[in-house]
């Protein structure tokens, strides 16, 4: 609770903020179309969570919602019979993209950094030679649904996250979050006491490429078709993490605390808009948050490393 406080006082000055100048917001539509919009992000956090906690990067997830966007429309191109074995399909390619991630990270031993920047100018440079800049194909009414419908007064999209943050609750308290969390905060360490390292950090890019894949659905569903739909995204993510106050370095960190962190994020640049600040700072809002996260890791982790040294 003491790593989740800070980040949920800042979400709620935020959302107060957003209040004072929209009141519409404090009504159940428009908070949950606040949450609608976040969703996707949430999620994205909620798997980048897993890699960061584990000492790892995973900066291909940006790449990897595009290509299953364009992917989907493609594939589907207005057919609604189509939609449920493509969304089997996508969940699927994330899967296999986070395996690639983990195993080249691991059993080849490069750096998950370069890894998984290989794998994003991989999956961009797929995108633009399948689609020549101009994605083709439409996605079907049942699957915008998840993006754009709701179950009476609550999104589709709202639901997912709830089931999604449930589940990345429940693994974080299983004995493979306990697991992650020795990866991360002493590789060595939790080798010598039996944990299979290499297995843990598969594992975990493999949510991070599963958690990409249900971004993916709700975000076409809900801002269509186009060949920048992920892009940035890995980046928003890894801040939305390090803002939840997660070490980049591994080992420390709450997953509840990083799905906050992406709803702040989301509640920034919303009072921004409100301001009209111009959207091209939403990148150096990022910077600064990331440079600003870590410099106060590094400063609260040199006592700790001073008084056992």
């Amino acid at each position: 609770m003491k790593r989740t406080l800070p980040i949920l006082v800042v979400l709620a000055v935020l959302l107060v903020a957003i209040a004072a100048a929209n009141p519409l917001f404090l009504e159940p539509a428009g908070f949950l179309a606040f949450v609608k919009r976040a969703a996707p992000l949430v999620i994205l956090a909620a798997g980048q969570y897993f890699v960061i906690v584990s000492g790892e990067f995973d900066l291909s997830v940006g790449s990897l919602v595009t290509v299953e966007v364009v992917v989907a429309a493609r594939l589907i191109d207005g057919d609604e019979s189509a939609t449920w074995p493509v969304l089997a399909l996508l969940i699927l390619l994330g899967l296999l993209v986070g395996l690639i991630n983990g195993v080249v990270t691991t059993g080849l031993r490069v750096p998950s950094f370069i890894t998984t920047l290989g794998m994003m100018l991989i999956l961009s440079g797929a995108v633009f030679l399948w689609t020549g800049g101009a994605p083709r194909g439409a996605l079907s009414e049942a699957f915008r649904a998840f993006g754009r419908g709701s179950l009476g007064p609550v999104p589709w999209s709202v639901l997912v996250l709830l089931a999604v943050a449930g589940s990345a609750v429940m693994l974080t308290r299983s004995d493979f979050g306990k697991r992650l969390m020795a990866t991360g905060d002493n590789e060595r360490a939790a080798a010598l006491s039996g944990i299979a390292v290499n297995r843990t950090r598969i594992l975990a890019f493999v949510i991070s490429g599963l958690a990409a894949a249900v971004a993916a659905i709700l975000l076409g569903g809900f801002a269509g078709v186009s060949a920048q739909v992920g892009q940035g995204l890995e980046f928003s993510a890894i801040t939305a993490v390090v803002l939840g106050g997660v070490a980049l370095g591994g080992g420390r960190g709450s997953v509840v605390a990083a799905m906050a962190g992406a709803l702040t994020l989301e509640a920034l640049f919303t009072l921004l808009n409100l301001y009209g600040i111009s959207g091209a700072l939403e990148y150096t809002v990022q910077g600064v948050i990331i440079i600003a996260a870590v410099a106060a890791g590094a400063l609260s982790f040199r006592p700790r490393l001073r008084a056992t040294t």
